[in-house]
């Protein structure tokens, strides 16, 4: 029961703060496992996400997050297992990690994700060129929809090493899932959903 209201506390919380507000284009917030994929500025991104979602889907869908950051203290680890279920994955792959099959799991279980193909917060404009998890995992579940989402003012909000949010209004847009057609190249695959996903962001 802790962890559900805590949960709830930072859903209110984060578009209290940010004035977020959500756009659906091209498509809508279904019951089904997804991969949702966004642009990453900040440590908050995967809350704001995780708070426009309607409370059923949010309840089974998960974040990947960096187990370096999230397990270095007690209360980081708390929140991140706790309250909102993050699936860890190493940063740095060493012997025996397996962070695909890590990410397999829960959409086997019908949960989605929440992943930042960059790998890494980019504090320029634009985006950083993907990493190829997001092929690997669509080759294991190619039935699986990928689904851009373009994060905007959340790294000015909330800046790298800051504490405190800055009021800024920040929008999440939501776009159209893109899918592995069948014996597409990585490259291939990887530049729609990146481009998919720069499609969204907003003009200057």
């Amino acid at each position: 029961m802790l962890e559900k209201a805590l949960a709830s506390v930072f859903c209110i919380a984060s578009r209290i703060l940010t004035g977020a507000r959500a756009t659906w284009r091209g498509t809508q917030p279904e019951a089904r496992a997804r991969v949702y994929y966004a642009n990453h500025r900040s440590h908050g991104d995967f809350i704001l996400i995780w708070a426009i979602l309607p409370p059923a889907l949010r309840a089974v869908t998960r974040p990947i997050a960096a187990a370096d950051y999230w397990l270095a203290g007690s209360f980081r680890r708390y929140l991140i297992e706790r309250v909102f279920r993050g699936v860890l994955i190493n940063r740095h792959v060493e012997h025996g990690d397996d962070p695909i099959g890590a990410m397999h799991g829960p959409l086997e279980a019908g949960e989605s994700l929440i992943v930042f193909p960059e790998g890494t917060r980019n504090q320029g404009d634009g985006i950083l060129p993907f990493k190829p998890g997001i092929h690997h995992l669509a080759k294991k579940r190619p039935e699986t929809e990928f689904v851009p989402v373009w994060i905007e003012n959340l790294g000015r909000a909330l800046p790298k090493g800051g504490i405190l949010v800055v009021p800024l209004l920040c929008t999440v847009t939501i776009g159209e899932p893109v899918t592995l057609e069948p014996g597409e190249p990585r490259a291939d695959f990887i530049d729609r959903c990146r481009n998919a996903l720069l499609a969204l962001e907003p003009a200057e």
